[in-house]
């Protein structure tokens, strides 16, 4: 996932219902599915967030010589700027790109 490369939107903006529920013919489960990607997608963004951050710990202990990184304040601006988790993953879901499938279904045809 590149998240640089995306469509989606920073606001917070409205989506057709029909669209969203298109793939499943049900929202709770299209929404579902969607949330479970943004939270895929949180873990994703933290944890890259998190490495680029550690490389500019200082393990100081002493409080006297805490200065500011322009480096370290750069990644978190951009981080910051980014289009968030739940945006993303609708993005994904409208543009077809989250396998889904439905374990109800699958054990049914069994």
């Amino acid at each position: 996932m590149d998240i640089k490369k995306t469509d989606a939107p920073i606001n917070t903006i409205t989506f057709d219902k029909n669209k969203v529920d298109e793939p499943t013919n049900n929202i709770y489960e299209a929404i579902s599915v969607v949330a479970k990607r943004a939270n895929q997608i949180n873990s994703e963004i933290k944890k890259e967030l998190l490495e680029k951050l550690d490389e500019f710990a200082t393990y100081n202990d002493s409080l006297d010589e805490i200065f500011e990184n322009k480096e370290q304040i750069e990644v978190s601006k951009f981080y910051e700027k980014l289009p968030k988790p739940h945006a993303l993953a609708m993005q994904e879901w409208l543009d077809g790109k989250i396998y889904y499938r439905n374990t109800k279904d699958s054990e049914a045809e069994a």
